[in-house]
């Protein structure tokens, strides 16, 4: 289901929804995520004025006249290479005006300041756009179902093409695997690709380097797609050749553990708990000091955006929610384990839209 005009104005509806609580009486969004979410606009230089009665504004430079007509055509848009200041300069005093305190640095509102016209204040706003993403429309859960679709086909290509093999590299892995994306019609990878094999595999956020993949060695491999502004976010981990006692143990007990957490991820679950869920089952094994990261995120135009399933975590799941589940095991010097799924929260069971199969595949 394509992202349509509808799904945009239903979003900025929803924040307009939200500026009396916030005592303000527009919102200046300059967050360029937050204006593709609240518009369409995918442009590098961009700025929406939504007030309370729904009338919006959009400011972007020459570069991009003919793009913001193509992405927004239902919103008048000005121009302006300043957007904000662009933007302030259209409405009358006296007005409040509310602006993204987590995103806009202090020179940035102190030039904003002196370019605000008389009358209008600034009020900083937190958290509230962020709030209203948490929840998924469908446009949006499709999006991150096709983007999580094609990264699982292009991993799977992989494997059966034979590229994650003894004797090739973790850079030349990665370099198939998003190639595989990109022809298949990603823009660009969400993150950097990890390859972690061997001793790496121990690193959560190893990268992928010049090291050559060996017999025996432990190959997590940790990536995503990026599409349309959506993001996918996968792991998978591999073993090359014979494998060993210890990649058995904490393959099998990393899997445990990320099965136990799907199966948590149901509406009403507190995100403490679905972090639970995971991190006990690894403590009771006596591996707890080695799940050195939190167990899963929410994703969409963000890779990592909340909730969090954390043990600082705040809140409970909803339908509609997305949440990754992560749990993995790093023993400095022998290696580690991290197997990742993307879900959707939904009335039953959650929807794991990470196809590829879990259980231990030797290569």
């Amino acid at each position: 289901m394509a992202q349509t005009d509808t799904s945009f104005s239903n979003r900025r509806q929803k924040l307009a929804a939200q500026l009396p609580e916030q005592q303000v009486d527009a919102m200046l969004v300059t967050h360029l995520t937050h204006v593709r979410y609240l518009t369409g606009f995918s442009g590098s230089n961009g700025a929406l004025l939504l007030s309370g009665d729904l009338f919006a504004t959009m400011a972007t430079d020459g570069r991009y006249t003919t793009q913001i007509a193509e992405e927004v055509p239902d919103i008048e848009a000005i121009t302006g290479r300043a957007v904000g200041p662009a933007l302030l300069a259209t409405v009358e005093a006296p007005l409040r005006v509310g602006f993204e305190a987590d995103y806009v640095s202090v020179s940035q509102l102190d030039k904003l300041k002196e370019e605000t016209p008389e009358g209008i204040d600034l009020v900083p706003v937190t958290g509230v756009i962020e709030k209203i993403r948490l929840v998924k429309d469908a446009a949006e859960l499709d999006g991150l179902t096709q983007v999580a679709q094609l990264a699982s086909d292009a991993l799977e290509a992989c494997l059966d093409a034979g590229e994650v093999a003894i004797g090739r590299t973790e850079r030349q892995v990665a370099a198939d695997l998003e190639y595989r994306m990109r022809v298949a019609g990603a823009e660009r990878v969400s993150f950097d690709t990890i390859v972690a094999s061997g001793p790496n595999s121990a690193k959560p956020h190893h990268g992928a380097g010049d090291r050559v993949l060996a017999s025996g060695d432990i190959v997590t491999i940790d990536y995503g797609a990026h599409v349309d502004g959506f993001n996918s976010d996968c792991t998978r981990t591999f073993v090359l050749g014979e494998v060993g006692e210890f990649a058995r143990e904490i393959y099998e007990l990393v899997l445990k553990s990320q099965e136990a957490g799907v199966k948590a991820a149901v509406p009403g679950a507190s995100l403490v708990d679905v972090d639970a869920a995971c991190r006990d089952i690894i403590k009771e094994a006596g591996y707890g000091e080695y799940f050195v990261h939190s167990t899963g995120h929410g994703i969409g135009l963000d890779v990592h955006e909340a909730p969090y399933a954390a043990t600082t975590g705040s809140g409970e799941l909803k339908p509609g929610m997305t949440l990754t589940i992560e749990p993995g095991v790093y023993v400095p010097g022998k290696g580690g384990v991290r197997i990742e799924d993307t879900l959707i929260i939904t009335e039953g069971a959650p929807e794991v839209i990470t196809t590829l199969p879990k259980q231990l595949r030797v290569l």
